[in-house]
């Protein structure tokens, strides 16, 4: 179970089915994450990507708060359906398109050809480093964020993460949220 914790829905309890096997963005990671966002962007007027979607903790509550353009990509098939029953339910369906597939493939593949001014991922904890860096370097390399667009990657605490367009690192317990730069850092400002 998990919480929408602002917008039109706020307060709402989403209960997913007992035997669905998630781990959703506990309230206070969340509330945390959406503070810093809601510092740089006007959601409600972002594009947004979610990676490993799971039951729609980070979509629903971007639909909540009015973000038209949301682009949700699941693999498990039950979980990607509850997200989009969920938001028929919520009358978000307008706002949020489930792409059912595996992120890395789907990466890969750049289905949409879209841009977008965020782009979330929360992979499983259990997910390798090296797939930690595949997974950045297939964000960053293949054109998915706008010009000073932002990724945000979920990650366990007690993993450190390397990469040059990193900017910040927020840690909230054992989860922590990385958020990189669509630009690469200028080498000459460095000076």
């Amino acid at each position: 179970m998990y919480r929408i914790i602002s917008g039109k829905w706020k307060a709402k309890r989403i209960s997913a089915p007992k035997n669905f096997d998630v781990r959703p963005t506990t309230d206070f990671a969340k509330e945390a994450l959406f503070s810093i966002l809601a510092n740089r962007y006007d959601v409600e007027f972002c594009s947004v990507l979610d990676l490993f979607a799971g039951i729609g903790s980070i979509t629903l509550e971007l639909a909540s708060r009015d973000c038209q353009d949301i682009t949700a990509v699941e693999m498990n098939p039950k979980h990607a359906a509850f997200i989009n029953s969920t938001a028929s339910e919520l009358e978000m369906a307008l706002q949020i398109n489930v792409q059912r597939g595996d992120v890395f493939e789907w990466l890969k593949k750049n289905r949409t050809k879209k841009l977008y001014d965020i782009v979330f991922a929360d992979p499983p904890f259990e997910l390798e480093e090296k797939k930690y860096n595949e997974l950045i370097s297939l964000v960053l390399n293949n054109d998915f964020l706008k010009e000073n667009g932002t990724f945000v990657l979920e990650h366990q605490s007690k993993m450190k993460l390397e990469h040059p367009n990193l900017t910040e690192t927020r840690k909230y317990g054992n989860v922590s949220f990385s958020f990189f730069s669509s630009e690469m850092p200028d080498a000459s400002s460095e000076l």
